[in-house]
């Protein structure tokens, strides 16, 4: 049982670092039900404090990954109207893609990327800034984006590094 445990548990951890990348799905949390799964051994691999830990880390991040491109079209520069512009972008992206995300294939991911972008855009014309000054603001934008999506990569990747580790124990016992 230990061993089928496992191998989901690894279909899981590679689902989860994949879906840092993917719009569609919520990698950290794919990985925190892998360390749940995990717990279900035998071993009983982690306790109470490690569960709770990184809980909180993903809310944390899950909070953080909404935030940051409004964040980064504030900090290049934006105005209300431009950080308003990249939150409708997102919910936009964040409603419509998952709906659409089969027929539009890796044009979702774009999807993602660009109403964001394009928003903040239109969100700064609108307040009566120039070109550069909206593009700079939307750039904001897209830079917010990847750091969030670096951020979920790296919270999977460590994840799965501590089910390496807890998965290679309950193997070698």
């Amino acid at each position: 049982m230990d061993i089928l445990l496992i191998i989901l548990w690894a279909i899981i951890c590679i689902i989860a670092v994949i879906g840092s990348l993917l719009p569609a799905l919520p990698g950290p949390l794919l990985a925190y039900i892998a360390f749940i799964l995990l717990q279900l051994t035998s071993a009983h691999p982690f306790g109470w404090t490690f569960f709770i830990i990184w809980a909180l880390i993903i809310i944390f991040l899950t909070l953080l990954d909404y935030f940051i491109p409004s964040r980064g079209t504030k900090k290049f520069g934006g105005t209300k109207r431009g950080v308003r512009g990249s939150n409708i972008g997102l919910i936009i992206a964040v409603i419509i893609l998952p709906i659409f995300g089969i027929v539009l294939g890796p044009f979702g991911l774009l999807g993602l990327i660009g109403l964001p972008f394009l928003w903040s855009y239109l969100g700064e014309k609108y307040a009566g800034k120039h070109h550069t000054h909206a593009l700079r603001s939307a750039r904001g934008s897209f830079i917010g984006f990847v750091t969030g999506t670096v951020l979920k990569l790296v919270i999977s990747i460590v994840m799965c590094i501590y089910f390496v580790s807890a998965a290679y124990h309950i193997i070698t016992k």
